[in-house]
């Protein structure tokens, strides 16, 4: 049976077009199971219809005109069910419907199974046999194994229209989206332009060369033509953006002068590789280490290498990339958008970006928020070779794009795209105002940041400082450990453009699933293993090196602060000091005129929650991570897509222990902060607020969202609140309520489409 359904699945995904795909299915289901009847029945949600579709048993002329709604027959029971149907005398079952169209006998076995996609009826496949007897187990299985290959394709027929042509409808009322991730907010409506990669880095054979010059000379005249390509782009977006805003060509630049992707690349060659084939292992080797991480920030960041990498590739092999035209309102669609692909982009052309890959922390996402274009990210049921050309339209804020959109649809969200412009011009107006509640509570918002490119968007968005900036990515970027003057530079770049206003600054957090190309770190559980403080106590010489390069990078300025990542014990804070310590007094004898900054712990374990009190007794401040807490409380992979919508920092569990430790630092009087997406949700922030939380810190772009909220409700709002949905058990029923909340105090624009 494994061969047969194996077989099967190979000729299916073989198919032209999904009609042909049903009838093959018919046709080899009945074979193989030996039954006289099998039909396919496909699914309108909306009208809860069924319509037979395709059949291997049945009159020819009623596939297309034979329809039952979900409440009629066994086929129904099937759909409404949404599992197995298996009976041995199915005309005398209660829902039993006989359709003298079909021109079929009266079947005694019966066998239905639903066609599911992402908890959605697509469907209903059916087997009928005239043996008086139910189907085994293993024929239900295989029939099963067979519903669940057909759903993907059924999915991608309706995403893109084939379905209609299918059911011979011109207008069909069943408009579901597909789903993706809010990548930048806003609505875009417009043309789709599909971008196809044709070189791809990993399809480069191996190949040994003699002439070791030719693939030097060639590949050095590759990084110079990408080079005079990238400054073209960086000249382009100059245009409509300040220069620092698009500081993501600069780093481009600067890869593509001297560095590990170069050197390791000339390295290869100088060794007999043809250059194609060095500057594949190279860019690989980059690639796997930031796939490896957990920082969803620090793991897009293998895309930017993987793209650099593309073109060089293209330009080393020859290859010229044939002009795209771009009409007005261009949708830019592509397996995997890159910054690149927008920067080629006419500017007053782009109206929003769909990737069937990458999340909200992409550079395409990051790149998108700062020139105001919508962009939903992770679309993976994009049926890409089916729908350039056609009208899309895309809601940055939940992630729902909708193509070939019915004439209501369009209607609507015209109309909220014109709200939209009406919101951003009034959270511009907000830029210099205070977070500050209508009864007065104050509460700082902080930007989180981890490159050099990200300091003038989090200024211009009215940061009051920076509450989380990663220190990985020096540390990535290099063959080797950056030394102590090399991240001095880096670290005294980002005090200073902030400078008087603080800047904490995370210790180095790399480990098992952050594995650094000349550190590598193998092991089974990387989210349970040796990383963060773990690592970094575990090498002193590495954290010394470090924090001296802090401590020397904040003379003159003042404002840096310290937080030490993972920690899960009270031993691991006192450890941490006294090495801090040991740092700033090595730096005093040596008459450099360094003082001790703020130190703080991050709280994303929950052994730290419970432990919130004696942390608090030993450090100046905590900081949340709910990210990472919200993880490891609810066991969830926030990187795994099949249990992705488990995740949620509205859950009552985490909301509890929040709380817990906000209780935990007021027993010694310390502030607390959240770090992590949680603070830049503006329902969210509500319960923060109500909590007692200190300060915020967040994406540039989420910052006037949330400013808007804490200025329009009260904190004393906010604890009735918090005690509200703290009695509630879902997630779901937290964030209802939330945003009924925004929606009564006219604030609905900040968590959907429209004003």
């Amino acid at each position: 049976m494994l061969q047969t359904l194996r077989r099967i699945i190979q000729e299916v995904n073989a198919a032209k077009d999904l009609q042909q795909a049903l009838l093959i299915i018919v046709q080899q289901v009945r074979k193989a199971m030996k039954v006289d009847v099998c039909s396919i029945y496909l699914a309108h949600n909306a009208s809860r219809e069924l319509v037979l579709m395709a059949s291997e048993g049945l009159n020819p002329e009623s596939v297309g005109n034979v329809r039952l709604t979900w409440d009629e027959g066994l086929t129904g029971l099937v759909a409404e069910r949404a599992e197995p149907v298996n009976e041995d005398d199915a005309p005398h079952h209660p829902r039993y419907r006989y359709f003298e169209k079909t021109g079929e006998e009266r079947y005694p076995a019966f066998l239905g199974v639903p066609i599911i996609h992402h908890r959605t009826i697509h469907g209903v496949l059916i087997v009928q046999s005239r043996a008086s007897a139910k189907f085994d187990e293993d024929q239900v299985t295989f029939l099963v194994t067979i519903a669940a290959q057909l759903a993907g394709a059924i999915a991608h027929a309706e995403a893109s229209g084939d379905i209609e042509v299918l059911l011979k409808q011109e207008h069909v009322n069943d408009q579901r989206p597909l789903l993706g991730l809010p990548g930048a907010p806003g609505v875009a409506v417009g043309t789709i332009v599909v971008v196809n990669v044709t070189t791809e880095i990993e399809s480069v054979p191996d190949l040994v060369v003699e002439d070791k010059a030719t693939e030097l000379k060639n590949f050095r005249a590759a990084i110079r033509t990408v080079r005079k390509d990238m400054q073209g782009m960086l000249k382009r977006l100059r245009a409509t953006m300040p220069a620092s805003d698009s500081a993501l060509f600069e780093a481009y630049l600067l890869m593509l002068e001297d560095g590990s992707l170069i050197d390791d690349t000339v390295a290869r060659i100088k060794k007999g590789a043809w250059a194609p084939t060095a500057l594949r292992d190279t860019v690989l080797e980059h690639v796997r280490a930031f796939d490896q991480m957990e920082d969803a920030y620090l793991r897009e960041r293998a895309q930017d290498i993987r793209d650099l990498g593309r073109r060089v590739l293209e330009r080393l092999l020859g290859e010229e990339r044939k002009p795209l035209e771009y009409p007005k309102n261009s949708v830019l669609v592509s397996e995997d958008v890159t910054a690149s692909m927008l920067a080629e982009v006419p500017p007053k052309r782009l109206a929003g970006v769909v990737s069937m890959r990458g999340s909200r922390t992409s550079h395409t996402a990051i790149l998108a928020r700062a020139l105001g274009i919508p962009a939903v990210m992770g679309v993976t049921d994009l049926p890409l070779s089916k729908v350039h050309g056609r009208e899309l339209i895309a809601d940055g804020y939940s992630g729902r794009v909708y193509i070939n959109p019915s004439k209501e649809i369009r209607r609507e969200f015209r109309r909220l795209q014109r709200e939209e412009a009406e919101l951003t011009a009034d959270l511009q107006a907000l830029r210099n105002l205070p977070a500050e509640t209508p009864d007065g509570t104050r509460m700082p918002l902080y930007a989180n940041t981890g490159l050099v490119s990200d300091i003038r968007p989090s200024l211009n968005s009215g940061a009051e400082g920076v509450g989380l900036y990663r220190t990985e990515f020096p540390f990535m970027i290099r063959d080797r450990f950056p030394g102590e003057d090399e991240q001095r530079a880096v670290y005294r770049q980002v005090l200073e453009s902030f400078s008087p206003r603080p800047v904490t600054m995370r210790t180095l957090d790399v480990g098992g699933d952050k594995a650094l190309p000349y550190f590598p770190i193998k092991e089974d559980n990387p989210f349970l293993g040796w990383r963060g403080i773990r690592i970094t106590l575990d090498h002193p010489e590495i954290f010394l090196t470090q924090i001296r390069a802090m401590l020397r990078a904040n003379v003159g300025f003042e404002n840096l602060n310290l937080l030490l990542p993972m920690i899960s014990s009270a031993a691991q804070v006192d450890e941490s000091l006294a090495l801090i310590n040991r740092a700033c007094n090595e730096l005093q004898e040596e008459g450099v005129s360094v003082t001790l900054p703020r130190v703080g712990v991050m709280v994303e374990v929950p052994s730290a929650v419970f432990h919130a009190d004696r942390l608090a007794s030993r450090v100046d401040f905590l900081s949340v991570g709910t990210n990472d807490l919200t993880q490891y409380l609810l066991a969830v992979d926030r990187n795994n897509p099949r249990v992705a919508d488990l995740f949620d920092s509205l859950h009552p569990a985490v909301l509890k222990a929040v709380t817990k430790v906000v209780e935990g630092a007021n027993k010694f009087g310390k502030p607390v902060s959240v770090c992590g997406e949680m603070a830049g949700d503006p329902a969210a922030a509500i319960l923060l607020l109500g909590m007692g939380i200190d300060s915020l810190s967040m994406s540039a772009s989420s910052l006037p969202r949330v400013k808007w909220v804490l200025r329009t409700i009260t904190r004393k709002r906010a604890q009735a609140l918090l005690g509200e949905v703290l009695q509630m058990d879902e997630p779901f029923q937290v964030r209802a309520r939330l945003n009924q909340v925004l929606e009564e105090a006219g604030l609905g624009g900040l968590v959907r489409a429209g004003k």
